[in-house]
């Protein structure tokens, strides 16, 4: 618990007697290691295996009270190995004779050196604070907090803090407005005061709680019991499920729900300004309650803007909002708070009072919260509602908003889809409404933006390290981690404390390349290479102890759900706070197809999920192409989800000799057209077609007369477009190939019921009409 010193976390407290402690191996390749010095070796980013190699020591290097206790009574010296911390004053004392001071007097204490000998080196401390400027503490004088120009502390102080300049002592500019938050302040870095049992993971509670050995043990077996379940608002057949106690659904108002006043009162303002009344029971108040729980969270079936989902769509985005800004404030004012009070102690005791471990409120960097976001429009429309929905107080000055417009904005971008298709802007209508929506803005993939937060401004293009929140593309931060791995003076230590992470549009990040997901969030929360300023005797002993990934949120929304996704929610979040997921049942799309086309699916049997692409491409060979082989009739279009896929059956055709062309999303525009005017006119006998082409041109394809569905699509409304396209073949006939672990797609297609029939049946073949 938060309750106990950092002395007593980090081996700081005296031992009377000597002791005896089992010796650690030390990881491999510490960021903050031992040497006097920081070389530009040790900023080369480190290797997978050394990141195993450290959290496995992390994880094991730590002592309980009780070990300590145990092993007080023996009487045998050895060899004490340095602790994290004991690494962390040493690297830091070459640069601080004060810092330095305090290392020589750790050392006497785990010695067990006399209290005489301990004032004297006191003594000396004193003096040099007297002689010796403050470093590293990032608190101000009183004086310098109220004349003091506006400072980048990202370059100046820890980059943790924001402008104490701009701030009075409090940090409260709405006076007692916020003074539950100011309780839990009083007594940051201790027990916490008694709570509801369903805000028991407040901000205070989640970072507050040290994770015991047994827990990390837990967590690291990733096995996680989904307890509980609750109906889910305005989606009646959808519905909550979730780990440890049940989020209670009861509305209380009075405690904000968790929000700082200011917050919640310009929130419920706009909410009522847009003609809305039902706050309490909304659905965007519940989310953010279960957002506020800071329990890892798996919304993968909420409808997107652009499929006429803008209400759902827009609520889910304002309680995450809310929550993204309650965690930056909530962080701002207890580092402030802490500032004041800190300010107020004399150079002299200043270590002593932060050896108390009240005052730990900080990680390695600044930034706390991300967004991981697909599109250029997509992240225009967050932002833009971040800053409407920040108190009115705060936004005084948005700075670089002109710069941000132009560079997210729509502009004057020609739409390459229209000109490739030699069809004029007038034509547009042709392509889906949905189409048009999500790609009538900025379609740039590769963005990467920092905001920061003062006291009467927002500051967009914000240095990454003074900023308070990241708004990232995958492709945009996958280029920044591969530039730090190639470049020794550039790194990615921004990323070592986040706490919430928040991927939105998940559904679209796929279309894109979801292996770059699965890079960034594992290069989160891993310790930094360089200080950047931090105050190492207020960092939070979690960070310290490598545990930072156990205690980050991550909220992964989308329209529909994947392995892929299912497998990073399951793997790499492990939040000690637990996690909830929304489960969801399908009524398909099979009424949408417009035409009486029979549809036969063939299943499959494949022994495991990894040889299942090679049970597929089997079957395939075996029972569907030698069909396709001995028929004389051409237009054959075979759709195929993966690009993965889509290789392999090329590479089959092109060993049979087959008469093919191909459509896929890195064919050149003009193979394209000629491919498309090739098999209308049945100089080419199949055509393959691959889910991603579709997702970013959406062809009507021509010409075609017996469809072949290789691997359902991953979204569900592509699955009538396909089979419409057959308008005019004479077979009317689809043949749909899957197996027993295509059952995520499958029930969004045919239902959620029949897919479970489908899947038990006995039988292999299944007609629908």
């Amino acid at each position: 618990m938060m309750g106990k010193s950092l002395a007593e976390k980090k081996g700081l407290k005296k031992l009377k007697t000597r002791e005896t402690i089992k010796t650690v191996k030390q990881p491999i390749k510490r960021p903050f290691n031992d040497k006097p010095e920081m070389t530009k070796a040790a900023k080369k980013p480190r290797k997978k295996s050394d990141d195993k190699v450290a959290n496995d020591s992390l994880l094991t290097s730590g002592h309980s009270l009780k070990e300590l206790s145990n092993s007080v009574n023996q009487e045998e010296d050895i060899f004490r190995e340095p602790s994290v911390f004991d690494n962390l004053l040493k690297a830091l004392g070459s640069g601080s004779e004060k810092l330095a001071t305090l290392y020589k007097k750790r050392q006497l204490e785990q010695e067990g050196r006399s209290d005489s000998e301990e004032d004297k080196i006191a003594t000396f401390e004193s003096a040099s604070l007297s002689e010796e400027e403050d470093v590293g503490t990032g608190s101000v004088s009183e004086s310098s907090l109220g004349d003091a120009e506006e400072d980048d502390l990202g370059e100046h102080g820890p980059a943790d803090m924001l402008e104490q300049t701009e701030e009075d002592e409090t940090g409260d500019e709405d006076g007692n407005s916020d003074a539950g938050d100011s309780q839990d302040l009083e007594i940051s870095g201790q027990t916490i005061l008694d709570e509801p049992e369903s805000t028991r993971f407040s901000f205070h509670r989640h970072l507050g709680h040290i994770l015991t050995n047994e827990e990390v043990d837990e967590l690291m077996k990733n096995k996680w019991k989904f307890k509980w379940e609750l109906p889910a608002i305005s989606m009646p057949v959808s519905r909550w499920a979730g780990t440890g106690d049940q989020v209670s659904m009861e509305t209380n108002s009075d405690q904000n729900y968790g929000l700082m006043q200011k917050l919640y009162n310009h929130w419920l303002d706009i909410y009522k300004t847009s003609g809305f009344s039902d706050f309490d029971t909304s659905r965007q108040r519940f989310f953010f309650s279960l957002c506020s729980s800071y329990r890892d969270i798996l919304h993968c079936n909420k409808k997107p803007f652009y499929l006429k989902g803008n209400e759902e769509d827009s609520s889910i985005m304002d309680a995450y909002i809310m929550h993204a800004l309650n965690h930056v404030y909530k962080t701002r004012d207890l580092v402030i708070k802490s500032d004041a009070k800190l300010a107020k102690h004399q150079e002299g005791n200043k270590e002593e009072v932060l050896r108390g471990g009240t005052f730990l409120d900080q990680g390695f960097t600044r930034p706390k919260v991300m967004f991981i976001l697909p599109l250029g429009s997509i992240a225009l429309r967050v932002v833009k509602r971040l800053i409407q929905l920040t108190p009115i107080s705060n936004k005084a000055n948005v700075e670089h908003m002109d710069r941000f417009s132009e560079e997210f904005g729509t502009g004057d971008v020609e739409d390459d889809d229209e000109q490739k298709d030699g069809s004029s802007k007038s034509q547009k209508p042709a392509k889906p409404a949905d189409f048009q929506i999500l790609f009538g803005g900025n379609n740039n993939d590769h963005f990467m933006l920092g905001i920061k937060f003062t006291k009467r401004s927002i500051k967009l293009y914000s240095d990454f390290y003074s900023s308070d929140i990241i708004v990232a593309s995958p492709l945009g931060l996958i280029t920044k981690i591969g530039e730090a791995e190639v470049e020794k003076e550039k790194d990615v230590d921004y990323l070592s404390s986040i706490e919430v992470l928040i991927i939105d549009h998940a559904d679209v990040i796929t279309m894109q390349n979801w292996s770059h997901v699965n890079t960034l969030v594992e290069q989160l929360n891993r310790m930094p290479f360089n200080q950047h300023g931090t105050d190492v005797m207020r960092i939070r002993p979690w960070y310290l102890d490598g545990h930072a990934h156990f205690y980050r949120q991550t909220i992964l929304l989308g329209s529909f759900l994947n392995p892929d996704m299912n497998a990073l929610f399951n793997r790499l979040c492990v939040n000690h706070a637990g996690k909830v997921k929304s489960m969801t049942e399908y009524k398909g799309v099979l009424p949408k197809i417009l035409l009486e086309v029979r549809q036969v699916y063939e299943r499959f049997d494949a022994p495991s999920i990894a040889e299942a692409d090679d049970a597929r491409l089997d079957y395939f060979c075996k029972k569907v192409f030698p069909k396709i082989k001995d028929s004389i009739e051409g237009g054959i279009m075979l759709f195929i989800s993966s690009y993965f896929e889509f290789v392999r059956i090329r590479n089959f055709l092109k060993s049979q000799n087959a008469s093919f062309c191909l459509l896929g999303e890195y064919t050149k525009q003009s193979d394209i057209s000629r491919a498309r005017v090739w098999f209308f006119e049945g100089k080419r006998k199949i055509m393959l077609y691959t889910e991603r082409a579709h997702f970013y041109h959406r062809y009507k394809i021509r010409g075609i007369q017996n469809l072949i569905i290789y691997s359902l699509p991953e979204r569900k409304e592509f699955y009538p477009e396909i089979i419409n396209m057959l308008d005019g073949s004479k077979n009317m006939m689809c043949n749909v190939l899957f197996s027993r672990f295509d059952h995520l797609r499958l029930e969004r297609i045919v239902g959620t019921s029949a897919a479970k029939r489908m899947l038990s049946s006995d039988k292999n073949i299944f007609v629908f009409t």
